[in-house]
């Protein structure tokens, strides 16, 4: 039987997005450093021959190029100040986060709470400034190597490496003010604006090129097709969970017998989200990086790997499935749903699953059934992830279409609005609370005491 809050919940009405003042500030504030945000993808970073640029960012609009520029909202395609995007944040944090597990240091200081995640985020600041400058210098260097650049030099390299370390750390001041004055997580609504900011122009050209003959109708149809199918498939398997029953026994508080209530664990079929997908795209990526703006410089050893491991060859399709595989299991059991922290905590809670004993054998079932669940979990990202890079590649279509895209997409925009719908339901408990106060004064005042004769 469905609770007060579930009931509460169903009935919500988005009418009452007016009413929620505080809420409508935190969109609007939201909204506005997101358009700063976009904005700042169109100023360029100085020195840039970008009549050079334009020209060699056609010719790789499928490749690597293409997929950065999805990543980054456009930046990289003009040479932005935001050309590096949120992504040296982002392998700064996830980094970190492995290392919490590998590192006493680090796991002693996620647990002294406040104060220990304020020092994790300080070392994750620093990672994000040292993998920015690295990545920069990489991209100055990129840069000449590809004659882009109107005067090269050492000049040319110090002021491109501090623009684009300065718009990465922008950026990640940004997604910090909208994730705590603001709605949703700010680091991952900066990568979903990136990406979808570039849909419009790549389905421009995709049906441009219907019109023109070069792309087959069937084909078009098909890919719309398959973006449909692929979005309901993610929301349904995000929303996929397997449910452990709980049961805690009675307890005694004074005088008091209370009866031992019942929960359940919920364990999510993909636990680790989107990071199995970045990771392994990362790796991927790596090789390509090295050698797209390289030229004519590519030696043989890595025009080799580039073969083997060029988007939608057999081993790059393997490769990419073993390190989504491998990285579900591995951030799954170390970040995401560490199993012996649940059972410790389950004992400390008095807490158990019915027929196993607290302690080790809950860990040891926790295990089971995770590494049970993370099967279809760690298939389904490799599904998704693999499955556009196929298509893209066997009808060739003239733009970058993935699965972490469609990924982060999907995650986000559900995530953004399930912070809305509690916000609207706090706001919606406030006004059920003021109301009952309200009734429970006129009736007082009803109620006055018999006058003496």
């Amino acid at each position: 039987m469905a609770s007060a809050a579930e009931q509460m919940a169903a009935n919500l009405s988005w009418g009452a997005l007016g009413k929620a003042t505080d809420l409508r500030q935190r969109i609007l504030f939201t909204v506005g450093l997101l358009i700063v945000y976009r904005l700042g993808t169109w100023i360029p970073v100085p020195g840039i021959d970008h009549v050079a640029l334009t020209q060699f960012m056609d010719k790789a609009s499928t490749g690597i190029t293409g997929i950065l520029s999805m990543f980054t909202g456009g930046a990289i395609r003009r040479m932005g100040i935001f050309a590096l995007g949120i992504m040296p944040y982002i392998s700064a944090s996830i980094i970190v986060q492995l290392l919490q597990t590998m590192v006493p240091a680090l796991e002693s200081l996620k647990k002294e709470g406040e104060a220990g995640r304020k020092k994790i985020n300080q070392y994750t600041r620093y990672g994000t400034v040292a993998l920015a400058i690295f990545q920069g210098w990489g991209m100055a260097v990129s840069i000449e190597a590809g004659k882009l650049a109107q005067h090269p030099g050492l000049d040319f390299r110090l002021s491109c490496v501090v623009t684009l370390v300065g718009g990465t750390l922008f950026l990640m001041w940004l997604g910090e003010q909208i994730t705590a004055r603001g709605i949703g997580n700010g680091v991952s609504l900066i990568i979903f604006i990136g990406i979808i900011a570039e849909v419009p122009a790549a389905a421009a050209r995709f049906l441009s090129q219907g019109r023109s003959g070069d792309v087959s109708p069937a084909v078009i149809i098909g890919v719309m097709v398959m973006v449909v199918l692929t979005i309901a498939f993610v929301v349904f398997m995000e929303q996929a969970q397997r449910r452990i029953h709980i049961q805690y026994p009675r307890r005694q508080v004074g005088m008091k017998i209370y009866d031992g209530g019942s929960s359940h664990l919920p364990v999510k079929v993909n636990p680790s989200g989107v990071i199995p997908a970045i990771f392994a795209s990362s790796l991927l990526l790596l090789p390509t990086t090295i050698s797209t703006f390289s030229g004519n410089q590519t030696g043989p050893f890595m025009s080799t790997i580039l073969a083997y491991f060029g988007p939608g060859q057999p081993l790059y399709l393997a490769f990419f499935t073993g390190m989504i595989v491998f990285f579900s299991f591995f951030y799954t059991h170390n970040v995401a749903f560490k199993v012996d922290d649940v059972a410790d905590n389950l004992k400390n809670q008095n807490g158990f699953v019915p027929g196993i004993r607290p302690g080790k054998k809950t860990e040891d079932y926790l295990t089971y059934v995770v590494n049970r669940i993370l099967v279809l979990g760690a298939a389904y990202l490799a599904l998704v992830c693999l499955l556009p890079e196929i298509l893209r590649h066997e009808f060739a279509i003239p733009f970058y279409f993935g699965g972490t895209s469609v990924l982060i997409v999907v995650s986000v925009a559900m995530d953004t609005v399930s912070q809305i719908q509690s916000h609207l339901l706090a706001h919606q408990y406030e006004g059920l609370i003021e109301r009952s106060q309200l009734r429970g004064k006129k009736r007082a005042a009803v109620r006055k005491a018999p006058t003496r004769r």
